[in-house]
């Protein structure tokens, strides 16, 4: 195994600049530059993205800026004794001690497990104080390695025989937990990288809890990997502290128990007023419990706790059930699209469909054409698995508001909105109603013999018979009246209107590249998918023109970085390469980092050759069964030629845009620095 850290990686005593943005530059050059990155900017990249998600600075004067990066080579350690410290962010004021953690994209367990024994010797004063009085590189070296030789803190705080009982912030006794012993307290740790503060808050916590002369064990959800407590241990706990910035994986079995949340770092500055916490809410009836059915409700409390708005959860929710939705109707549409190739588009009409399944099979071909009997196979089931639209729709945002109770309720209230006629509309307003619904009833206080039923019986009984019931009685018939009259109005659009429409989808498409708005026009195409047909197009052609504009912005910034390379910075020029490939696909996310790096001009020239694109595409009614995939489903496309037409017009407007903006707009310099060479 190579070594971590090496006297080449040390500097003492140096200022590297006023801000955590020139120390991380600096350390990652340093890490390029001993050959065991393949450059600095993607490092840099990597870790100041890292850093600017939760700063890096804990108490005692020390920063751990760090991040797991496809530049880096090897496991690296690099550290820095500032002469002028720098503010990363911690309470106790700024960092003249800084360790630089930087491991390849796939570390093995062994460096990873040394990473994390690092970063918890970091709490230690011994150890950072040999730091600070360390007289060479060398000496620092010795320092490091001795402590990665040591065992890592036990994750158990077993209460001192004489340990005092702990105090509660009321003033009184922490008083006796479940055994009738001192309180026991059970933790999860975890941060995005999983390397440094995901074992600094684990052992923070263990150290304060056993000031306080409580049980504590921890189970740390890292990159090194995770021992799951033991569930006897979860079942004598008093309260959980989750400590974390991700999900908490297997969540469920802390089911019931008061709970504190609270960011990772939070583990690491204040440990001691989080065990506190939990030790009263251990006491508090009232407390926040962690749910018995699944993490979504969870989620969406700590949401509320961090003042997320209803707004916000209201996207949320939309966003899960198109997600949810979308294969259904991709392998749907596609289906039904090789079903028209292969028997025409008049297996639509009336019944032909059913009586040629009816009447004939591989032995018994309709007239002997078996191309029109696998057609109206392939399109059968197609048809089918868009019958699953709307009840997916509404199921999944049923289960993004209540998990999985609210799904049956859901799915109920949407295949109701079918049969009523109301649509995707119907599916949206049903979804959300069974899901508040389901999620309310889920916090009904019940007798312990009945919990078990709630998720699987009471709750989607009571959800289903008032969401469907509220459709069925007082909404589904004004839902289904208008959407006859959106229906009608798509299918009366020509000429102007029409063009109107698509410059409105093109610029909604390239606003944000895969955000909110780029969403919004995106889900409105999905859901009225469905309602396509050989006689009612419109929806097939709003999907054609949503997707060919949301190809463009990737498009065109490939074409822009082969016109003017000067223009565009090394990283940018790669990522232009992969752009090509993106575009065609529709992945409009592809565009993402011209934009980050330039958004003024590369934002407004997508959004003009998006408009053009859309307005080709409605004004000549090219049209798409298929709700994904770019050129790649030719087949599903209708008036092939123009779409690809639109598309490359689109794309030449916004490149030469682009190309414009940066070279007369009033522009920044751009950073073209190379990569450093490395050494073989």
């Amino acid at each position: 195994m190579s070594q971590l850290i090496t006297t080449e990686l040390v500097e003492l005593d140096q200022n590297l600049g006023g801000s955590p943005e020139d120390v991380i530059r600096h350390l990652a050059s340093k890490v390029a530059a001993n050959g065991r990155a393949t450059e600095v900017e993607g490092l840099f990249a990597d870790a100041f993205a890292r850093e600017q998600k939760t700063s890096t600075g804990v108490p005692g004067g020390i920063a751990i800026p760090h991040c797991r990066s496809t530049a880096v080579t090897e496991p690296t350690l690099v550290m820095a004794r500032l002469s002028q410290p720098v503010d990363f962010g911690a309470k106790d004021g700024p960092a003249d001690l800084v360790f630089f953690i930087a491991a390849p994209e796939g570390a093995d367990q062994e460096h990873l497990k040394l990473l994390s024994r690092l970063a918890r010797s970091l709490i230690k004063k011994d150890f950072t104080a040999g730091l600070r009085a360390a007289g060479s590189e060398a000496e620092v070296v010795e320092l490091v390695e001795g402590a990665l030789a040591d065992k890592p803190a036990a994750h158990a705080a077993a209460a001192p025989a004489a340990a005092a009982v702990a105090v509660s912030p009321d003033g009184k006794g922490a008083g006796a937990g479940r055994s009738g012993g001192p309180k026991r307290l059970v933790a999860v740790t975890a941060c995005p990288t999983g390397i440094a503060h995901t074992y600094m808050a684990a052992d923070s916590l263990v150290a304060a809890a056993r000031e306080a002369g409580v049980d504590l064990q921890v189970e740390t959800q890292g990159s090194s990997g995770a021992k799951p407590l033991d569930p006897a241990v979860i079942a004598a706990a008093d309260a959980v502290i989750f400590a974390v910035d991700v999900d908490v994986r297997g969540k469920e079995r802390f089911a019931g128990k008061p709970v504190i949340n609270a960011p990772v770092k939070r583990g690491i500055d204040e440990p001691d007023k989080m065990v506190q916490e939990a030790l009263a809410a251990a006491d508090n009836p009232r407390a926040h419990r962690v749910p018995h059915f699944g993490a979504e409700e969870q989620a969406e409390h700590e949401a509320e706790e961090r003042g997320e708005h209803i707004g916000q959860k209201l996207k949320k929710a939309l966003l899960t059930g198109v997600s949810y939705m979308i294969p259904f109707v991709a392998g749907g549409g596609l289906l039904i699209a090789l079903g028209f190739l292969l028997a025409g588009f008049d297996i639509a009409l009336g019944t032909k469909a059913n009586d040629i399944l009816a009447n004939n099979t591989l032995l018994n071909l309709p007239d002997g054409n078996l191309a029109l009997y696998l057609g109206t196979v392939f399109f059968k089931i197609g048809a089918l698995s868009m019958s699953f639209l709307v009840p997916a729709l509404a199921g999944y945002i049923a289960y993004a508001i209540a998990d999985r109770p609210g799904i049956a309720p859901g799915f109920v209230a949407g295949a109701v909105s079918g049969f009523m006629g109301a649509g995707f509309l119907g599916g949206i307003v049903g979804g959300l109603l069974a899901g508040y619904i389901a999620h309310v009833i889920g916090t009904w206080s019940v007798p312990r013999w009945l919990r078990g039923l709630m998720p699987v019986v009471i709750i989607p009984l009571l959800a289903s018979i008032i969401a469907s019931g509220a459709m069925f009685l007082f909404l589904g018939g004004p839902i289904a009246a208008i959407t006859l009259g959106l229906n009608t109005w798509l299918s009366g659009m020509s000429g102007a209107s029409a063009v109107v429409l698509g410059i409105i989808l093109g610029l909604m498409m390239c606003f944000d590249l895969g955000g909110p708005v780029n969403k919004v026009a995106y889900a409105f195409a999905v859901a009225g998918l469905g309602a396509g047909s050989a006689t009612n197009q419109a929806p097939w052609q709003i999907m054609a023109t949503v997707m060919a504009a949301g190809m463009v912005p990737p498009l065109a910034m490939a074409l822009a970085t082969v016109l003017d390379k000067k223009l565009f910075s090394l990283a940018e020029r790669e990522n232009g390469k992969a752009a090509w490939l993106l575009g065609a696909s529709f992945i409009s996310e592809g565009a993402i980092p011209f934009a980050a790096a330039d958004p003024l001009r590369v934002i407004p020239a997508s959004m003009v050759g998006g408009a053009l694109t859309g307005a080709l595409c409605m004004g000549t009614g090219v049209t798409s069964q298929a709700p994904h995939g770019g050129i790649f489903v030719f087949f599903a496309i209708g008036n092939l030629v123009m779409f690809v037409v639109s598309i490359l017009a689109g794309t030449i407007v916004s490149a030469l845009a682009v190309v414009a903006l940066k070279r007369w707009a009033a522009k920044k310099t751009v950073d073209t620095v190379e990569p450093v060479p490395v050494s073989v």
